[in-house]
């Protein structure tokens, strides 16, 4: 078997002469998904919905058994299925968790995952999992050290590694590049995939007051194979991306623009509190092509007034509002 740098070599002999669409990665455009939740099951197994793919959150299949992943193995076998992860930790000083990667690895060959992704950030550290997606100094130092985590990672899993943007709430003193910069250079230095999570931009571009449309234009959009949609919590003072309800209009309109410069890519709806009927999701995925076509028209009003988080929602890290601590 060619091992990942061998593909990687091929892979760049041909980027001369080969479509735009199979230079991401090699990662085809899927379509309009949703995030499987397990509130679904039971109406994805019985309908059989009209959706185009699910991605479904690692780590909650891993190491179970039983329904969750009789469901799944089920819905796998009739559509395509992405992998994101939440615990991979790639901006930790904790070594990398290779029993981690090694259960990774079995459960998207077990699903035929068409790419495996987590975030930039770190989720714990001493070996305790805060289950949170911590953000990251953006400095040369920590670029790469992030750099050659990803390179591992990806030798490991045979496979390039697809990293999304986080949400985030506080910056850093000794961060001295701005994010789209930092992702820009760790794209270029490891052949890595982005998934652009639009709401993601648009929520820290809110909480840190920086032109979200200058983010989008400014990443490497050959590099994009995936978006993220979802909705936000207002907090008047600040944005939570807590994935509870519809998205918004100036969220539609960056991906509008996020679509243009990338041509196109697959686009997964998230909606993990208060979660709707399933036909509500998909309706919501849907919207997607209409903003696409040019059909719905984009009104870029203000963000709306703040809602309150459901308790109904599925078992994924809750972004939390995190205090900024400096060492003397």
């Amino acid at each position: 078997m060619m091992g990942f740098v061998g593909v990687l070599l091929f892979h760049q002999s041909l980027k001369t002469v080969i479509p735009m669409a199979e230079s991401r990665l090699g990662h085809p455009h899927l379509g309009l998904g949703v995030g499987l939740r397990s509130a679904h099951y039971s109406h994805i197994l019985e309908h059989q919905p009209d959706v185009d793919w699910f991605e479904i959150i690692s780590e909650n299949y891993m190491d179970s058994g039983g329904r969750p992943r009789y469901v799944l193995e089920q819905i796998a076998n009739r559509y395509p299925i992405v992998m994101h992860g939440v615990s991979l930790s790639i901006g930790s000083t904790d070594p990398l968790n290779i029993d981690y990667l090694d259960k990774l690895k079995a459960l998207a060959n077990v699903v035929n995952a068409r790419w495996i992704s987590d975030h930039v950030c770190w989720t714990g550290v001493a070996g305790r999992n805060g289950h949170d997606l911590l953000p990251i100094p953006l400095n040369e130092e920590s670029l790469q050290h992030t750099v050659r985590r990803i390179n591992i990672v990806q030798d490991h899993l045979e496979r390039p590694l697809v990293l999304e943007n986080p949400s985030s709430y506080v910056t850093f003193a000794d961060s001295t590049m701005e994010e789209w910069e930092f992702i820009s250079h760790m794209a270029d230095e490891t052949n890595c995939g982005l998934l652009l999570d639009v709401n993601n931009v648009y929520v820290s571009s809110v909480n840190h007051d920086f032109d979200a449309e200058h983010y989008i234009r400014s990443i490497p959009w050959d590099r994009v194979v995936q978006f993220h949609l979802a909705g936000h919590t207002n907090c008047r003072t600040h944005l939570i991306d807590t994935h509870d309800g519809e998205v918004i209009d100036p969220v539609w309109q960056l991906y509008r623009l996020a679509h243009e410069l990338t041509g196109g890519v697959s686009t997964l709806l998230e909606w993990d509190a208060s979660i709707p009927p399933f036909p509500v999701l998909h309706a919501e995925v849907l919207k997607a092509q209409k903003y696409i076509d040019g059909s719905q028209s984009v009104d870029s009003a203000a963000v709306p007034e703040s809602n309150e988080p459901s308790p109904n929602s599925e078992a994924v890290p809750h972004p939390a509002v995190y205090v900024s601590v400096e060492a003397e």
